[in-house]
């Protein structure tokens, strides 16, 4: 109960901090700047586009969608002559294909679109936490997973998501289900979820190419996932070449425009030739690791373990830093919350390793409840003014998490008689 009851108050302080905090000092700068806060909602732009491309057959890629979007996204269309405008043109930079899973929601206003997928992430988010400790075969009581699924809703990366109504939540649900449903045996269903999933590339490919790997290692059992794999992104692509011939040119373009109007930085926080020979090694060594179980089952402990570095791995070597990524890290976490005797246990090194890692990924709650506290006290202007603070630790977060994820699969037993479940 004691658990549950810190992390109940530790989710309450993040979601304060950023109602009142974060998006109080956000407000009275917009408002010192004049810059402009329309719904900022990262829906907004794929709603529009599916709509006028379903309803009206107009190009979500056009300049003409690009600045209605910035009509609803930022409430007026952003001017190159104001220096304080934002620098992001909002434009269409999803495959076209999002459409399809957007499409339900096109004829209603999108107010009401807005409240349906705001309460639809908070579902699918605290639904992901239920599956990974399915996957993970982690039987808690009902009081952990309730405290394990209160912390996931009252991380910054959730809550951001969720307030921003990021696409990014939607589809670490659906990897997690994909997941789950590969461990579980339901093949066809995986394939599915997992070409779902890639309505955003940054964040499935990585996991793509980990299970196909995995799949064709035993081709003549595993390949239901890569025919229902390959059928699903058949019907997703050639749907969209019907709606929108011609339209990956136009997806490539707008991503190249995204990158170079984001100015996108990777989560290091170091010039891009550092950061990519840093992630070339870390992902060429966790290559190999991953290369030395393919043939496990989908059921077993290296399997899971080797699924929680993938996730772990593609928050660290996506290009931009974007805290409401780290949802990924939930699989990894919860396994290394689970494992923990491994690292406490072991040499000095690898605890002081365990400490720093729990340090910065406690650092965000310890953060945001001095804050809050401190506005509740009457603090206020000292609140707003340290309003950074709680980023402070996201940035190390993620190496972390990759660094002690890849010790513990460094340690996996390999070979067919490797099948070990995970610690009940």
């Amino acid at each position: 109960m004691a658990y549950f009851l810190l992390a109940t108050l530790a989710a309450a302080s993040m979601w304060f901090y950023v109602d009142r905090i974060l998006v109080g000092y956000q407000v009275a700068d917009a408002a010192a700047h004049q810059r402009p806060r329309g719904n900022l909602s990262d829906l907004y732009p794929r709603w529009l586009g599916a709509r006028e491309l379903l309803l009206r057959h107009r190009n979500p890629y056009s300049d003409e969608i690009a600045l209605e979007i910035q009509k609803g996204y930022y409430g007026r269309v952003l001017d190159p002559s104001r220096p304080d405008d934002p620098k992001d043109q909002q434009g269409f930079a999803y495959p076209v294909y999002v459409v399809f899973l957007l499409a339900p929601l096109i004829g209603f206003p999108f107010h009401a679109v807005q409240i349906v997928f705001y309460w639809a992430l908070f579902g699918l988010t605290a639904a992901s936490v239920w599956l990974w400790l399915r996957v993970l075969r982690w039987r808690l009581p009902s009081l952990g997973i309730a405290s394990a699924v209160a912390l996931t809703l009252g991380s910054f990366a959730a809550v951001q998501g969720i307030k921003l109504e990021q696409l990014s939540l939607l589809v670490a649900a659906l990897l997690a289900g994909a997941v789950a449903c590969v461990a579980s045996g339901f093949l066809l269903c995986g394939g599915v979820l997992l070409a779902a999933a890639t309505i955003k590339p940054q964040l499935a490919w990585p996991l793509v190419a980990w299970l196909w790997m995995w799949a064709l290692s035993d081709w003549q059992n595993r390949r239901r996932f890569g025919l229902a794999f390959v059928l699903a992104m058949a019907l997703l692509l050639g749907g969209a070449e019907i709606i929108l011939p011609g339209w990956w040119r136009m997806f490539i373009h707008a991503l190249g425009q995204y990158h170079r109007y984001t100015q996108n930085q990777s989560v290091l926080l170091v010039p891009w030739g550092y950061a990519g020979f840093f992630i070339a090694a870390t992902v060429l060594a966790s290559g190999f690791l991953l290369w030395k179980v393919r043939a496990e089952p989908a059921d077993g402990r290296s399997f899971i373990l080797a699924t929680s570095l993938v996730l772990a791995l593609t928050v660290l070597v996506v290009p931009m830093y974007a805290p409401y990524n780290q949802v990924l890290f939930v699989p990894a976490i919860l396994t290394l919350v689970r494992d923990r005797a491994v690292f406490t246990a072991g040499s000095r090194g690898t605890s002081f390793l365990y400490l720093g890692g729990s340090f910065a990924l406690a650092w965000q709650w310890i953060a945001s409840s001095t804050l809050s506290g401190a506005y509740l006290l009457g603090w206020r202007v000292w609140a707003i003014s340290a309003w950074k603070a709680p980023f402070f630790a996201t940035f190390g977060l993620p190496v972390f998490v990759v660094a002690l994820m890849f010790l513990e699969a460094r340690a996996m037993p390999f070979g067919p008689r490797s099948v070990e479940k995970a610690v009940n």
